[in-house]
Order: C-alpha cells, then sequence, then structure tokens
C-alpha cells in the first residue's frame, strides 16, 4: 500500500515562494501523484495537483483549504491505486467538482500534445 511522503524540504525558502504565494506543504503519492498547497496573503489559497497528464490548480478559502487538500488527496490516491493513469471520466468528474484550473503561466506545444 501506497502512503502521502512529505517531500516540502527539498525546496529551498526561496523556491517555496511563488508570485504571491508560498508552498505550505508539498507531497508525493508513489511517485506519480502530487499534491501542494499554496497560502496567499490576500488572494485564494490554491491546491496544485499533477497525476499523469491530468494537472491543475483548485482555488479555495483560507479555512477550507486542509480539509479540501486531504479530500483531493484522497480521490487523486483511490484513482491511481485503480488505474494507475487518471480516466477520461475520472478527469471530467473531478475537473467539474473542484472547478479545476489550468494554470495560466504554463505554456506547452499543442501540436505536440495533440500531432497538429
Amino acid at each position: 500500500m501506497y502512503t502521502w511522503e512529505n517531500v516540502t524540504e527539498q525546496f529551498s525558502e526561496d523556491e517555496r515562494h511563488y508570485k504571491d504565494t508560498y508552498m505550505e506543504i508539498n507531497e508525493v503519492y508513489d511517485g506519480e501523484v502530487e499534491v501542494s498547497l499554496f497560502s496567499s496573503k490576500e488572494d485564494l489559497y490554491e491546491i496544485y495537483f499533477s497525476y499523469g497528464i491530468f494537472y491543475g490548480i483548485i482555488y479555495v478559502d483560507a479555512e477550507d483549504a486542509e480539509s479540501k487538500r486531504e479530500e483531493v488527496k484522497r480521490e487523486l490516491a483511490q484513482e491511481y491505486q485503480k488505474h494507475k493513469e487518471p480516466t477520461g471520466e475520472f478527469v471530467n468528474a473531478f475537473s467539474k467538482k473542484h472547478r479545476v484550473c489550468m494554470p495560466s503561466d504554463i505554456l506547452f506545444d499543442a501540436s505536440a500534445l495533440f500531432g497538429f
């Protein structure tokens, strides 16, 4: 059985600061699923996750951040245990439930991803 591993200490203090946020915790599950919590003094907190080709940010109020992070971790771990890769059904349901946003500052080559 896999467990979540806290890897926050692998990041320097400078690396934990990103724009106007601060990485509170970063955990990985079997080296394949990652969930991080970023706090902010003025904005919503951000829960960043990645699992296979599926990744995104979930914005949440500070008071709900920890419980939402635990919920996200639980759901991602359950899907990983079942399928090792996120299914389309899971991606759609998870994205809708948690209002997943794509990071606006990550650019990628769509032609490489989709072959056009």
